[in-house]
């Protein structure tokens, strides 16, 4: 694909490969968390190597995934706190769904309901990191009630989880010129000023 040099940096490839080791672990874990749950999806199982396997690699790919998370929110947590403009643009976000987006208030380079996921997914991760290691018994001995405690909790976050991802996967398709930006590293100057008009001030001082 042929970019036009003008284009705006948007990741670093450090960035980019930080975003597609969450996202591999994820579906990975999505996957054989699934097969775990309930008995129809068993079958999956056999993406692993089969049940046994499935069970020993759930729980390391965990780990991977959650250190990888939050090398990625130790890197974005500034830049992702809530704005009054953040939340101006969370209570217009129906003009943004409706595709009426040109009169929204200007956004960096992250936008209220970006920021929102991205608080909402570490609040996920946390509980899902923390509930992973009460019930990891090859390795753990916690009393059986926290067990309890940890699955149920662990299998709630997961479907929240789960559901939080399938938004913010339809939001980058849906908001065309978005993907390119995980692929590449680069935006359209269009699409920045469209978009993230602030942000787009801001790296080209305009």
């Amino acid at each position: 694909m042929i970019r036009d040099p003008k284009d705006l940096k948007r990741y670093t490839a450090s960035e980019r490969a930080n975003h597609w080791v969450i996202g591999i672990c994820f579906i990975l874990l999505a996957l054989s968390g699934l097969a775990f749950f309930h008995p129809a999806f068993f079958p999956l199982t056999m993406l692993f190597g089969g049940a046994v396997w499935a069970r020993i690699l759930h729980p390391f790919i965990g780990v991977l995934m959650a250190i990888a998370f939050f090398i990625i929110f130790a890197r974005f947590w500034k830049i992702n706190r809530m704005s009054k403009v953040d939340v101006e643009w969370l209570k217009r976000a129906n003009e943004m769904v409706t595709g009426d987006d040109h009169n929204m208030p200007e956004q960096g380079k992250y936008n209220g309901g970006q920021k929102a996921l991205f608080w909402s997914l570490g609040v996920c991760m946390t509980l899902m990191t923390l509930s992973g290691f009460l019930i990891w018994r090859a390795y753990f001995g916690f009393d059986i009630n926290l067990v309890r405690l940890g699955a149920v909790v662990h299998s709630a976050v997961a479907a929240v989880m789960i559901a939080f991802i399938m938004v913010h996967v339809y939001a980058a398709i849906w908001v065309k010129g978005t993907v390119r930006a995980m692929w590449y590293g680069t935006v359209t100057r269009a699409w920045a000023k469209q978009h993230h008009r602030a942000w787009y001030r801001q790296v080209t001082g305009k």
